[in-house]
């Protein structure tokens, strides 16, 4: 990464004179080359989890406000009030399975965008899929993915000139069966296959064949530069998965084993910005739930794999030192319908949320809980709130910082309204509810720190770590006047990332700390 642009990347997501402000003006240049200096440790990347098969966001996320109606639309499937994992100071509730989920978002490190979807819904998991990973209209053909079409706009010489000294490694890498439509640019894929899990330990244990020679020829050599690219690429995976010799515990299931491998990938210094993993089993037409109780059954399961490997895979990042450099997505073909079937189970529907996960979230939710009336049939649907190419639009342009125009329709001119889900450090405390601005100074903080707002409430500052644990309760008490401010203590505690849980009355605000 150039200086130019480091620095351009750092004003907009470090905060530079926030971050720089406990340092003197004598050692700044100093802390400046060393930020420098960690320049290719800043690269950013951003993983897909596809949740395949039609996720039901409305027993993902519950919404409360209706809960009566949701009980009649729903006999067969509805959990218990009392079993939910309700959100203060929200109209809705996670899964009972999504206690680690439900952390994050307290943290502030977890985003729920309500009711996601696209225009003139299709049904089909094939046809759905492909507009999920294409980007396109319902009633448009692309054979490109969203993201190919962005690599493909970054890297115009791929794949004759890659590998490269600027971009030694492969520009997006799945683990799944065969290449999917998501890497595909118009006129070449720009994914590298893990085809499974085993086949990514295989190639640490193997060395990669040499290219034979063949005829020469046209789609010859073609063929032969891409064999020697995939060998290429397949030395620098192996290179960079054997960097890493130990990660944190992770669960033993098909998306744990995936994320596991992703983050020792980026751990071990691999550059690649894009990932693609896949957790399939959400096609829940029956027993979705057991009838005896409704927090048991196929989507529960599913759900407590998908909150026990996001976790594991933060709490790895964290442990590996690259969580603010990633971001997590999730995705779904499709919802289910808001009626419930006889065979304890959902159909095909429309929209449903979407989480986007990782220490430089946005955090908090956006849209509205969807609204259930009581009266919904068979064929009835969840109105869509965001189009999925806003989301898709908005992490190319907040997180990778794209200035490079991607079609995401028929018209190529068409834009999509970005919406806000990567965190923006410059105003990160304040709330768009309340407008109130935290200040944290210095931050980093090496022994003693400094936090401050105006308020006329109620005040409970906590300290937690970044699994959510609580470890001091720095103050508890009423704010007499404004401004409030408060001096603690952080001597105590080692070098690393922490988590001020600061709540106002009924309003919660989280604020990032390091330790230096």
């Amino acid at each position: 990464m150039k200086r130019r642009t480091f620095i351009k990347h750092a004003a907009h997501s470090l905060a530079i004179p926030g971050f720089l402000g406990s340092f003197s003006n004598t050692g700044f240049g100093k802390t400046l080359d060393t930020l420098l200096r960690l320049a290719n440790d800043t690269d950013r990347a951003l993983v897909l989890i596809y949740l395949e098969g039609g996720n039901d966001g409305l027993n993902t996320v519950i919404p409360l406000g209706n809960y009566g109606a949701l009980t009649a639309v729903r006999p067969h499937v509805v959990m218990q009030e009392n079993q939910l994992l309700e959100v203060p100071d929200t109209d809705f509730a996670f899964h009972p399975a999504l206690t680690d989920l439900k952390s994050l978002y307290e943290e502030g490190r977890l985003q729920v965008i309500h009711s996601v979807g696209y225009p003139k819904q299709n049904f089909s998991h094939f046809r759905s899929t492909d507009i999920w990973m294409s980007g396109s209209d319902s009633d448009q053909l692309l054979t490109s993915g969203w993201t190919g079409r962005y690599l493909e706009s970054k890297h115009p010489q791929y794949p004759e000139e890659y590998p490269n000294e600027s971009y030694p490694d492969p520009l997006a890498v799945e683990i799944g069966l065969g290449s999917s439509m998501l890497f595909q640019g118009e006129k070449i894929g720009f994914s590298m296959v893990l085809n499974n899990v085993n086949s990514f330990y295989e190639l640490l244990e193997n060395e990669v064949d040499e290219v034979p020679d063949g005829p020469v020829g046209d789609k010859i050599r073609f063929i032969r530069l891409m064999a020697q690219q995939s060998q290429k690429y397949g030395r620098i995976v192996k290179d960079a998965a054997e960097r890493i010799t130990y990660q944190r515990p992770y669960p033993d299931n098909r998306l744990s084993n995936q994320l596991k491998i992703v983050s020792r990938l980026i751990a071990g210094g691999l550059r690649t910005p894009l990932y693609l993993v896949r957790m399939g089993g959400f096609d829940t037409h029956d027993n979705q739930v057991e009838d005896s109780d409704r927090t048991l059954g196929k989507h529960a399961n599913m759900l407590q794999t998908l909150n026990d490997s996001i976790m594991a895979f933060m709490k790895d990042l964290e442990y590996q030192g690259t969580a603010d450099r990633v971001m997590g997505m999730t995705f779904s073909e499709f919802g289910r319908r808001i009626v419930s079937n006889s065979s304890l189970g959902t159909d095909h529907g429309s929209a449903a949320p979407m989480f986007v996960f990782g220490n430089m979230s946005e955090g908090g939710f956006l849209g509205n809980s969807p609204v259930i009336k009581g009266n919904e049939v068979y064929n009835d649907n969840l109105t869509m709130q965001f189009d999925f190419r806003q989301i898709y639009t908005s992490i190319l342009s907040q997180w990778f910082d794209s200035s490079a125009k991607v079609s995401m329709s028929a018209n190529p001119n068409k834009t999509f309204e970005q919406v806000p889900v990567i965190k923006n450090i410059l105003n990160q405390t304040e709330s768009p509810k309340e407008k109130m601005l935290i200040k944290l100074f210095p931050n980093p903080v090496k022994d003693f720190a400094n936090v401050s707002f105006n308020a006329s409430d109620e005040v409970k500052i906590d300290l937690i770590d970044t699994s959510g644990r609580l470890l001091e309760t720095i103050f508890q008490g009423s704010a007499e006047g404004r401004p409030f401010a408060h001096n603690f203590s952080m001597v105590q505690f080692p070098p690393g990332r922490y988590i001020l849980n600061v709540i106002i009355g009924n309003n919660r605000q989280t604020v990032h700390l390091i330790k230096l």
